[in-house]
């Protein structure tokens, strides 16, 4: 045995720990880059051929609600209703296609528990 109490050669197929945490700190500042630039990103869709049309930040916060005048009965409040749901859903779906897609990029497509 080597002096270091290992068999000779063993470890060296091991990476560098040092390196290994210098590139998980690397990976680290570009997930806070990525999350702060999510942020600053709007995400937009429309329902019921553009009558409702949502805005969502990165953040996940509803910006914008806009609702053309022809989508407004007040004899039908439920599709009014429905319309704005569906477009707010879509806008945060949205987001969120967006937020895996950097994620993917940043990470090589590992998917990593914890980071999505």
């Amino acid at each position: 045995m080597a002096k270091g109490g290992f068999p000779r050669g063993m470890g060296s197929g091991m990476p560098n720990m040092n390196q290994m945490m210098k590139q998980a700190q690397k990976m680290q500042e570009q997930m806070l880059k990525m999350q702060e630039e999510m942020e600053e990103k709007t995400f937009e869709a429309t329902a019921g051929g553009g009558a409702v049309r949502v805005v969502v930040s990165g953040k996940r916060e509803l910006l914008e609600i806009e609702l053309k005048p022809e989508v407004v009965d007040p004899d039908d409040i439920e599709m009014l209703q429905d319309l704005m749901v569906a477009a707010v859903n879509e806008a945060l779906r949205k987001v969120d296609a967006d937020s895996s897609a950097q994620m993917g990029q940043l990470t090589g497509g590992l998917n990593i528990p914890g980071l999505f």
